[in-house]
């Protein structure tokens, strides 16, 4: 009976470690309001802080210093950040943290939330926040959680200026085109003369094989509105769609109706198309 509680107890205890030592398998993304641990350096210490959403300039790290692993698994903290906060704005790539355990935090003096980030954060049940959120998660391609803010921002007001294209934006990054049309279809009854809603419609269309349907919206576009900004990246994208369906005489017909390859900033992606048609 003694052997079996020794047993036990070492179990427990390798589990209670377990649980509480460093895994690096957490994308920055995946790190808003967290405190993380960066991998050891080469004297074995490791750079921490904690990863939140700045509305402003998006995926930032609040820098807190090092600290180092003793033989007994506690953290024990070396270098500390100066008192003047030090900031890095980040960007999705490949580096995976750790999310430092709860049961640390006391050990390096943390606060499970920074006593500022209430502050940074300002009302979090607003629409604008939602929205804010939202936007920023589609541009770092983390568009289920984008999708799943501005849905919280639909419910508040559905007519709130620029969330329906931007929804459209998230259900396009998620491959559900057809809900993308849709909702873009009603941002235009509202906003008919917006380029950018125009431009995600022609997208959309494109991505779910509506080809010939891209082309009338992407005529009315170019004959109807002012803003001209997105014709070359309209015409581009079509273009895209033949070459993709290996339609080389569609290709260049479309080329001799738009002029698309005058455009500087596509001519060398369009050669380059033009010419592994050619070799088919």
């Amino acid at each position: 009976m003694k052997n079996i509680f020794l047993l036990l107890s070492l179990f427990n205890s390798l589990l209670f470690f377990g649980q509480d030592k460093l895994v690096f398998d957490t994308k920055f993304t995946q790190s808003e309001d967290k405190w993380v641990a960066f991998p050891a350096d080469s004297t074995g210490a490791y750079g921490y802080g904690f990863i939140y959403i700045d509305l402003q300039a998006g995926l930032t790290l609040d820098y807190a210093g090092k600290f180092k692993i003793g033989s007994d698994g506690k953290f024990e903290s070396t270098t500390k950040a100066a008192t003047a906060s030090m900031k890095y704005r980040l960007q999705p790539n490949n580096t995976l943290v750790a999310v430092i355990p709860d049961s640390h935090f006391a050990e390096l003096k943390l606060a499970k939330f920074p006593d500022w980030l209430k502050i940074d954060k300002g009302d979090e049940k607003s629409i604008g926040y939602f929205y804010k959120l939202g936007y920023i998660y589609n541009g770092l391609k983390e568009c289920q959680k984008g999708l799943e803010l501005l849905q919280k921002a639909e419910k508040i007001d559905p007519d709130y200026k620029g969330l329906r294209v931007e929804l459209a934006f998230s259900y396009n990054c998620l491959g559900n085109f057809e809900k993308s049309i849709a909702i873009l279809k009603m941002a235009l009854k509202k906003e008919p003369n917006n380029a950018y809603i125009n431009k995600e419609l022609i997208y959309s269309q494109i991505n779910n094989n509506q080809i010939e349907i891209a082309i009338t919206t992407y005529e009315k576009s170019v004959t109807e509105l002012l803003d001209k900004t997105y014709n070359s990246e309209n015409s581009f994208n079509i273009l895209g769609a033949f070459y993709r369906k290996g339609n080389l005489d569609q290709f260049n017909k479309w080329i001799e109706k738009t002029k698309i390859d005058e455009d500087q900033k596509f001519k060398g992606y369009i050669a380059q198309m033009k010419n592994e048609l050619e070799k088919k």
